[in-house]
């Protein structure tokens, strides 16, 4: 069993579904409202935890009800938090998601997840140094991403970078990471100036450009690759990246060759968005691979 430490945010998201997507000033009828555990962090966890690896959450939640509800998730889904602690007279970090038009949009409020800083991963190096894999995010401070690329490089532990939400990111932290996984978007933010062709072929086999229904796309060292991804039936697109995230580095920390990571990946990614919530529809192995 391999291991993985998440280095990210927990939340709480708080769903709201509807027919129509409010414009500016407009008010809608949703038809129906959930509270779910969530968080980039958090989902990457749980969901690299239901695909068989032993996880370890880095991360920080609020004293609050939110709190203590996405720790309880945490131990029900198997994910370590022995280095998640509970910042006092702060609030848990929350995501508030309208589902609506066969997508999603979404507001984050960071919370306690600010509270990720060097110094406080700076108290997890050993659960670090110790994995087969990190997985970190960007709802967590710019400075947490640069120091945790540092000690990933110094340790000779691989480091999968899902660069979101986009912003600009260091040259230093593209090149300590072994891994990028950018959607096209966070991909033109990530390489100002470059095409997408010219950013995959100054990093291959390293950044891979997720591309939602049509796949994932990589340059192989002599050529473009695109990995298809697989036709379902949409319930809620929430995690789909998570998952996806979580799924490759599991299938890249136990030794699988990048194209069946990516395949790993990409069918675990399809088979979350069939049900509600960003972990709700989080599949175990076994699903995943009775169904590749």
């Amino acid at each position: 069993m391999v291991k993985i430490a998440v280095i990210g945010s927990s939340s709480m998201d708080l769903v709201v579904t509807s027919d129509k997507r409010p414009g500016a000033g407009e008010t809608v009828l949703g038809s129906s409202f959930k509270t779910v555990p969530g968080g980039k962090g958090a989902n990457q966890a749980v969901a690299a935890a239901r695909l068989g690896a032993d996880v370890y959450m880095i991360g920080c939640v609020g004293d609050d009800h939110y709190g203590s509800a996405i720790l309880e998730n945490f131990k029900q889904n198997g994910v370590d938090v022995t280095n998640v602690e509970p910042v006092t007279d702060t609030e848990s970090g929350t995501a508030h998601i309208i589902l609506a038009e066969g997508d999603n949009s979404i507001v984050v409020v960071k919370g306690a997840n600010d509270h990720v800083t060097p110094d406080y991963v700076g108290k997890s190096l050993g659960t670090i140094e110790q994995a087969d894999m990190v997985l970190i995010q960007q709802e967590i401070p710019e400075e947490t991403v640069e120091y945790v690329s540092e000690r990933c490089k110094e340790y000779e532990v691989p480091l999968l970078l899902n660069p979101a939400p986009s912003r600009p990111i260091s040259k230093k932290v593209i090149e300590n990471a072994a891994y990028i996984t950018p959607n096209e978007h966070e991909a033109s933010v990530l390489f100002d100036g470059l095409s997408i062709e010219a950013a995959l072929k100054q990093y291959p086999n390293k950044v891979f450009i997720t591309e939602g229904k049509q796949g994932v796309r990589y340059f192989d060292g002599e050529k473009e690759v695109l990995v298809p991804s697989y036709e379902v039936k949409i319930v809620d697109t929430t995690g789909a990246g998570d998952t996806f995230n979580a799924a490759l580095a599991v299938a890249l920390a136990e030794g699988k060759s990048i194209t069946d990571s990516l395949r790993f990946a990409n069918r675990a990614a399809s088979l979350s968005v069939t049900k509600f919530g960003a972990q709700g529809g989080m599949p175990l192995r076994k699903e995943v691979e009775e169904t590749l």
